[in-house]
């Protein structure tokens, strides 16, 4: 015989709870909440609801306020039986191991098969792909106690059809549902189940959270460590599948198969440019290690075959064995939890299995060697970088200086709500010149199509130190590798407050334009930014239009138009450059040489 549910259908929630939670801490929770984890406690606790949205920052403690509500629920009575929905495996162990440091048995190792839970446990965690797989099984669990149903990361929710459609038939029952995320969501048509939508001025469906906090105020509050992004450019050459030989710079102004085909370049194993990027990662490792003594990388890999690669030259840069962690790999908890414990152990190397919710926190440096371009992945990505274990830690992430990723950095304190049936009207209408990497409709959450589709052959890459991304500001002229320019940002300590961040950024920036030489730093006759993108834009509309007539690739024709009136690629020519290409480009229309 199954326990009654909490609630019968059409009742209204408020009516049928008690008068008042437990303002008291429960018993086995710690007595000092984080002031962000209070106000979201004391707002749930005023709204009692039976739907809660927390959006908090990754390394923020959404686990822990999402405990602390478990424990409420459970000591007052309303609840009896808890689910935890989590993305990966690792993710429901490492749940189950956080309930039950606050006295809350859960079986992270519950199989669909299994059928029921051991009377020992008072609920499962389990994934959302095994929801997906029995929801009418999960359904039956929930409507046998008076659940509540934690969401780790409930934008899984809506990674397929079939997994939306799956939570929502098996939870719909539950007495209560706490969702939570720590990533901007995605922009889609297909809503996330027990997330409330409110519609915009714009016409634009958009998630509503209960409570919010985000990488800003986290930082302030000294909650999250400050990140500082490290950008590489450097020259890209490779062999098109028609044949055609090309090169470009890394970040360059360019289209976007240009750009893609850089990139990937770029992160090709038998190239120069991640052997370099990897060394002075290390490099930087080691000075953070100074301060820091079990300070630990992270490189996370486009696949499993770059990412045993990468490991192969790290082992060779530091001497030591890296830690591989594959999705494919049954070991990689294992794996995981070994290099989380292992303070002397340097680097770890994985695909998609520890950009989110993965908790490792003396992780103080990473590379982000992936193709994979969303905001969703870049924020979980960055992440597993930011958790405060003390005051005035740093995070330094290394990526390459390729604008899509460059723009996420600079605008990590955004906020972005689920979007849901985005009309033509709401849509960016600026014109899509050389330098737009990727629109709105490609930073869906998958990896970058541009990337793996098409056959190419990397024939070799150079890396060059780019510039610093901090706090929203640009810092550093560039520089070869291993150059005072480069090593000055390197060996910025790895203890410091955001302050004293910025102030060294600027100090050294200073320093590197102080060793120009004095012409170089003499001031150039202004030049119009505005008219010379408009011309670009105009050129690139051109070139597209040509290509289409003719056939030909963009990078081609840009290629050809180069040889044909002499100067530097698009993102270094002049507006009069830049206009001789126009015309030489009108007289192909024309018929005419």
């Amino acid at each position: 015989m199954t326990e009654p549910t909490l609630f019968d259908v059409g009742t209204d929630v408020g009516s049928q709870l008690p008068p008042a939670y437990p303002h008291r801490a429960p018993r086995g929770t710690a007595s000092t909440l984080r002031q962000w984890q209070q106000e979201a406690l004391d707002r749930y606790i005023e709204r009692r609801p039976r739907d809660f949205l927390t959006v908090a920052t990754p390394g923020a403690g959404k686990t822990t306020f999402a405990l602390r509500v478990a424990k409420l629920l459970v000591e007052s009575g309303e609840v009896n039986r808890l689910y935890v929905v989590a993305p990966t495996d690792h993710l429901k162990r490492q749940w189950a191991d956080a309930a039950a440091r606050v006295g809350l048995s859960i079986d992270p190792n519950f199989k669909n098969s299994d059928g029921r839970h051991g009377t020992q446990f008072m609920g499962v965690a389990v994934t959302y792909s095994q929801v997906a797989n029995k929801p009418a099984l999960h359904r039956n669990k929930t409507e046998a106690g008076r659940t509540l149903v934690i969401f780790d990361e409930i934008h899984h929710a809506g990674d397929a059809l079939s997994w939306g459609e799956g939570v929502r038939e098996a939870f719909e029952p539950a007495a209560r549902r706490l969702a939570l995320t720590g990533t901007p969501f995605r922009s889609d048509t297909s809503p996330i189940p027990f997330v409330t939508y409110q519609e915009d001025p714009d016409g634009v469906r958009r998630s509503k959270a209960d409570y919010s906090y985000s990488y800003g105020p986290a930082l302030i509050d000294q909650v999250v460590r400050p990140v500082v992004f490290m950008a590489y450019s450097g020259t890209m050459r490779w062999r098109t599948a028609s044949g055609e030989e090309m090169e470009s710079t890394l970040g360059a102004a360019a289209t976007k198969d240009i750009t893609s085909h850089a990139w990937r370049t770029a992160l090709n194993p038998e190239g120069e440019w991640i052997p370099a990027v990897l060394r002075a990662a290390h490099q930087r490792l080691l000075k953070v290690r100074d301060k820091i003594d079990d300070a630990g990388g992270l490189v996370i890999a486009t696949d499993h075959e770059a990412a045993r690669a990468y490991a192969a030259q790290l082992d060779a840069i530091t001497g030591q064995r890296t830690t591989v962690v594959l999705s494919d790999d049954k070991s990689a908890s294992r794996r995981i939890e070994e290099f989380s414990d292992d303070g002397s152990r340097y680097w770890m190397v994985a695909v998609r299995m520890v950009s989110e919710g993965v908790d490792i926190p003396r992780l103080c440096v990473g590379v982000y060697a992936t193709s994979t371009s969303t905001p969703l992945f870049f924020a979980q990505a960055v992440g597993r970088f930011v958790r405060m274990r003390k005051k005035a830690e740093v995070a330094s992430v290394f990526l390459p200086s390729v604008p899509v990723l460059t723009e996420l950095a600079n605008e990590l304190e955004a906020e972005r709500d689920h979007a849901l049936q985005v009309p033509e009207t709401a849509q960016n209408d600026d014109d899509v010149a050389e330098e737009d990497l990727l629109d709105e409709a490609q930073q869906e959450d998958r990896a970058s199509e541009e990337l793996t589709k098409g056959e190419f052959a990397a024939l070799g890459s150079q890396a060059s130190f780019d510039k610093v991304l901090f706090d929203g500001d640009e810092f550093g002229l560039g520089g070869d590798i291993g150059s005072e320019d480069e090593m000055g940002f390197l060996a910025i300590p790895g203890l410091l407050e955001p302050e004293q961040v910025s102030e060294l950024l600027r100090k050294q920036q200073a320093e590197q334009l102080r060793r120009r030489p004095a012409e170089s730093r003499s001031r150039p006759d202004v030049v119009d930014h505005r008219a010379l993108k408009a011309t670009r834009s105009k050129l690139n509309k051109s070139v597209s239009a040509y290509a289409a007539k003719t056939g030909m690739h963009q990078g081609s024709i840009h290629t050809k138009l180069r040889t044909a009136c002499g100067g530097p690629p698009v993102p270094q020519a002049t507006q009069s450059e830049l206009e001789t290409r126009l015309k030489q480009l009108q007289l192909w229309f024309l018929g005419k040489k």
